[in-house]
């Protein structure tokens, strides 16, 4: 009967078309008549299972059938979300961040990831039955977005976990329910994958189910086992394919090659793989050897996208309602409404399809607190919205004003179902990407001027040669390296102007490029700090007393030294200590963990405690430290106390950040938003998504809210609550935090509320005071404050005023008087520098004026190249030129000099005729320079460099002069 609920929950609306492609909300409304089972059976042990007949199947336009419930994507992810918490009793838990808690993956690429201490017994389960829709982004094989049906950067895996509370012959019965009964796929048209040897899941498919035999297909280890590495949890898995061309006819042995009864299940045309079940029964050891596990768990994934592709009968998953909306803004963006999506040719359908799931992927990206730089995550959304940014202009899109956002807005507005703090965070994510496309449009200007530089280089290379002007397949490659530019916008470019590209260079310098790309983690390692699992089998969880004192008595119940299980540990060891109860504070929610000491008055104990770090999911403290004196044995009573200034220190700053989270909100907006925190004993730092630097004025009117909210004494509340009320009641979440179902809120009454476990004061007034002590920027649209509070003010001021009175004494002025006083003295010392600089040029050019006598000739040309003693780069690079212009503008002039004990200076001039010659000053000065260690770059006509190794100046004087020599014979 539920499931049936579950069916007719769903209402009616009509199917839209959205250019030319059918595009439809359209849930099936089935009478009691449709909703009946049409079998029951009970399997072993009592499940019973339940399935519904077919419903009748549409026609495609390729003539193939379809199943007729149509579902949209929002209700395909309720009804098995539904299904497993309301049919089957488990817990559904939120979708976890994009940004990992693991330091072995860049980004979140499974659904399983957040459960990875779990299923390697480094944590307990918190629920025995899960169920999550979780967001995931692979970027590894990006270059295949748009090409073929179903790859994408960002994706939702909807999943079913089981703890050691059910295993196969459920997970299987229930995988078959959930699609045949509540999605009501049509189940002549499933076929299923198991491993070679697992017969047991054959059976639950071929005898309990109902599979024909005909429809189950044996696969190798490759395809169907899983493991965590090397050596520990694996196991078989079995998959559910859909047959989208059931009218092809049974598949033969004749056309296939590698499935046990001649299905080829690798036909992508054909099947679509929609449900795994992983199901981890094993631990394999370093000898090879397999083990039954104590506690089996079972592992599920359904792509959402391509169970949308199945349920509203499209050719592909970008058709779906998941992303085809952001697909038509784009073509509307292009001026192409009127065409239709339909109507237009493949590459612009591709760069359509690339724009809508790189905008979708960017979207979660930045709500998540991911922003776009060189480096890590953030380079991943910098290159993905640059695509999209190219993609757009092939497709049509013109214009200065940046068009991304008006995509993103789709993006958001279908983002509810998926993670609610997307439209929270709009703004926020609008904003970041109208600045990232103006940032690029500018790069993509400098790029466009370098493009035209090489098809002028190449026409002038090919003049008198049979062959066509051709741009390199490395100056290709670098457009698109460095400057975003695609090959096709660079053939597209050059072929205006009769120029050809490489193509196979360019090729060779993409696939060095994808080898390094492929090198990236792209599969969760279950490996790394295996001895965490045998620790949380044996070992309860670390009870913490610290909220209540800072002393106290516990028992070692672990200890490691070098990340290995020892039973004791003496004097000068190393060591981290576990105990079964503890005050320490272990780092976490950007707080640093306690100092202190262990100590035992009995035998002599005394453990330096310089840190304490959560292992095992967060369910042990390690204390770690140095053993100072005596020895220490795993079940020793001990007494723990932490140093009490340490812990003051660390609760001052600690309350002051969430003071200082208030006061950025009140005076820059609600839209601020926290991207980061370290709580020290004597500082703090905070990173929060602003775009601009704040002004002086702002700064002091946070600084004057904080202090006023110091000086008025309110008592801090703090209490336990479910997260779901704590959010309900406007608590704000600590970034990167993890929340159990039940949080702890603390609560600065009227001035902030925030999900916290961290150390607090118990008032405000004993913050006393707090300062900023600087503003920057650290990453784009991330600003950081760092300041001080309570003890480290005075400490501050105190300094500040011994620095004022200096000042006051060295320059003999009032207090008043020091900044114009000092801005003056600038004033003077740049006047000064400009005269110097000037005087040092002109004296550089005389001195140097002696050196045209020894320039040479080679053919028609003039080569001058020597050291130049005794100056600075500029000057080296004023004294080449104006020897290049005193020899002629065929002459080509290289000066070397000596900056310091570890440093060189090159700087090449290269006269008209040189450059037409195809001689160019920036290569041939970066050669040079790698004789010392160095390297540098410029124009064809001019360019410096710099080296670090003055020993090789005369070898690379002398490589110069024999390379130049030669470049202009030849």
């Amino acid at each position: 009967v539920m499931v049936a609920a579950l069916v007719c929950r769903a209402g009616a609306t009509a199917a839209p078309t959205r250019d030319g492609v059918a595009y439809s909300h359209r849930h099936p409304v089935p009478s009691h008549r449709h909703c009946g089972f049409a079998r029951a059976q009970v399997l072993p042990g009592g499940l019973r299972l339940r399935g519904l007949g077919s419903v009748a199947p549409e026609a495609t336009r390729d003539g193939a059938s379809r199943p007729g419930a149509r579902l949209s994507g929002d209700e395909i992810r309720r009804r098995f979300i539904d299904y497993y918490v309301h049919l089957h009793d488990h817990k559904r838990l939120p979708s976890a961040s994009l940004v990992p808690d693991d330091p072995t993956v860049l980004l979140t690429i499974a659904g399983m990831l957040q459960f990875k201490p779990t299923f390697l017994g480094q944590a307990p389960a918190k629920h025995p039955r899960v169920t999550t829709s979780q967001k995931c982004v692979r970027t590894n094989d990006i270059e295949n977005v748009g090409v073929t049906a179903r790859h994408h950067t960002f994706f939702e895996m909807l999943g079913n976990f089981s703890f050691g509370a059910y295993f196969k012959k459920e997970a299987i019965a229930y995988a078959w329910e959930l699609s045949t009964g509540v999605l009501n796929l049509d189940p002549g048209r499933i076929y299923i994958s198991v491993f070679r040897d697992d017969d047991e899941s054959f059976a639950i498919w071929r005898d309990t189910i109902g599979v024909p035999e005909s429809r189950i297909v044996r696969l190798g280890e490759a395809d169907n086992f899983w493991a965590s590495g090397a050596t520990g949890p694996c196991g078989p898995c079995t998959e559910m394919y859909y047959d989208f061309h059931p009218d092809r006819g049974q598949p033969t042995s004749a056309s296939v090659s590698n499935a046990s009864n001649g299905v080829d299940l690798g036909d992508g045309d054909r099947f679509v793989e929609f449900y795994n079940l992983v199901f981890m029964e094993y631990n394999r050891g370093p000898d090879g050897s397999m083990a039954a596990l104590e506690t089996k768990c079972v592992d599920t994934g359904m792509g959402l996208e391509r169970m949308a592709q199945i349920l509203q009968g499209k050719a592909n998953t970008y058709e779906t309602d998941l992303l085809f909306p952001l697909i038509s803004k784009a073509v509307e963006l292009a001026g192409l409404g009127g065409t239709g999506y339909g109507d237009l040719d493949e590459r612009s359908k591709t760069a359509a399809k690339i724009i809508g799931d790189h905008v979708r992927a960017v979207v979660y990206l930045i709500s998540d607190g991911v922003v776009p730089s060189n480096v890590g995550r953030g380079y991943v959304v910098r290159r993905l919205l640059r695509r999209v940014v190219l993609k757009g202009r092939l497709l049509g899109i013109r214009g200065t004003a940046p068009f991304t956002p008006a995509i993103a807005a789709e993006a958001i507005a279908m983002s509810k179902g998926c993670d609610s703090e997307v439209s929270e965070n709009s703004q926020r994510i609008l904003n970041e990407m109208r600045r990232e496309e103006e940032r690029f449009n500018a790069t993509l200007g400098r790029g466009e001027s370098i493009l035209s530089e090489l098809i002028q280089e190449a026409k002038a290379s090919s003049k008198g040669k049979s062959e066509a002007p051709r741009i390199s397949g490395t100056d290709a490659f670098t457009l698109y390296d460095t400057f975003g530019f695609p090959l096709e916008i660079t053939q597209e470019v050059a072929s205006e102007e009769g120029v050809g590209v490489d193509v196979a260079g360019f090729e060779e310098a993409m696939e060095g490029a994808r080898a390094i790309s492929r090198s990236a983690v792209d599969v969760v390692d279950m490996t790394a700090r295996n001895f965490e699992g045998s620790l949380a089998e044996s070992v309860a969880p670390t009870v913490f007393s610290g909220f209540t004192q800072l002393r106290g008595q516990g028992r070692v119940v672990g200890i490691l030294k070098d990340n290995a299980e020892v039973g004791d540990a003496h004097k000068g060891d190393e060591v981290q200590v576990i105990l079964d109860q503890t005050p320490f504070y272990a780092e976490s929610g950007g707080q640093v963990g306690d100092h202190g000491s262990i100590c035992c008055d009995s035998s002599g104990l005394a453990i330096e405690v310089s840190d304490v770090q959560k292992l095992a999911g967060g369910t042990l403290y390690v204390h770690k430290g140095v053993v100072q004196k005596g020895s220490v044995s795993v079940g020793d009573s001990v007494t723990a106390e932490v140093d009490e200034a340490f812990r003051k220190g660390a609760r001052i700053h600690h309350t002051s950040t969430h003071l200082l989270q208030s006061a950025l909100k009140a005076v820059l907006g609600p839209e601020v938003c926290q991207a980061g925190s370290l709580v020290r004993t004597d500082s703090l730092r905070f990173d929060f998504n602003y775009a601009k630097a704040l002004k002086e004025e702002e700064i002091r009117r946070v600084e004057e809210l904080v202090n006023d909210w110091i000086g008025e004494g309110t008592d801090l509340e703090t209490v336990s609550m479910p997260l779901d009320d704590a959010k309900a009641r406007g608590a704000v979440a600590m970034f990167g935090e993890k929340y159990d179902d039940v949080v702890r809120v603390v609560n600065i009454p009227s001035v902030s509320m925030e999900l916290c476990g961290g150390t607090h004061v118990p008032n405000t007034q004993e913050i006393r005071g707090f300062k900023i002590l600087s503003e920057s920027g650290i990453a784009s649209g991330v600003r950081r404050i760092e300041a001080v509070a309570g003890n480290e003010v005075f400490r501050h001021l105190v300094e500040t005023d011994e620095v004022v009175k200096g000042l006051m004494n060295r320059l003999k002025v009032k207090r008043e008087d020091i900044v114009p006083r000092v801005s003056g003295l600038m004033g003077d010392l740049r006047a000064a520098q400009s005269t110097i600089a000037s005087l040092n040029e002109e004296l550089a050019i005389a001195r140097t004026t002696s050196l045209a006598a020894k320039a040479e000739t080679v053919g028609d040309c003039q080569l001058l190249v020597e050291f130049a003693e005794g100056m600075d780069a500029k000057s080296l690079s004023a004294a080449a030129q104006e020897l290049q212009k005193s020899l002629g503008s065929n002459a080509a002039v290289v000066l070397a000099t000596k900056l310091s004990d570890d440093k060189v200076s090159f700087a090449a001039s290269f006269g008209p005729d040189i450059v037409g010659k195809k001689l160019h000053a920036g290569k041939s000065v970066s050669t040079i320079a790698g004789f010392c260690g160095g390297k540098g770059g410029g124009r064809p006509n001019f360019a410096q460099a710099g080296g670090t190794d003055p020993s090789k100046l005369e070898l690379a004087i002398q490589e110069a002069r024999s390379m130049l020599q030669r470049d202009l014979t030849n």
